[in-house]
């Protein structure tokens, strides 16, 4: 086979009809587009989602949901997960490491959930209340 031999599949190429060259063609007069109305004129045409003035279906229907884009920089630790790594001040580069956050995370918050026995040292990163109490009860400190 060579490039010169190479052609389009049977039925692949179809000729386009050629509207409005008379009633010889098939196409004339109207060139298939029926009588009056505005679908007859030139230039007729309605943008996406009209309803002849009714209001359209994307209007009727209330606005719904919403994502935050700064969401995905943030996560969350619960307070039994700061018992896992085993370096003496625990920050962010130590969270991203035991691979407790993920790693495009820039912020972490520790909440109240779970139980700490171990007394830990936060640098660096947010806490609640909740949680802030439970780690000094256990002996630990934030910075």
């Amino acid at each position: 086979m060579r490039l010169n031999e190479l052609s389009p599949g049977k039925g692949a190429k179809k000729v386009a009809k050629r509207v409005g060259r008379g009633h010889s063609a098939g196409q004339g007069k109207t060139s298939g587009s029926g009588q009056k109305g505005q679908k007859s004129r030139s230039g007729g045409f309605h943008k996406v989602g009209f309803e002849g003035g009714q209001m359209p279906l994307q209007r009727r229907l209330p606005k719904v949901g919403f994502r935050s884009r700064m969401a995905r920089l943030s996560a969350e630790l619960r307070l039994h997960e700061l018992e896992i790594p085993t370096a003496d001040v625990i920050d962010l580069d130590v969270l991203k490491a035991a691979n407790l956050v993920p790693a495009f995370v820039t912020k972490v918050k520790v909440i109240k959930s779970g139980e700490i026995k171990k007394a830990v040292k936060l640098k660096g990163l947010a806490v609640t209340k909740g949680a802030r109490a439970e780690i000094e009860k256990a002996g630990g400190t934030i910075e």
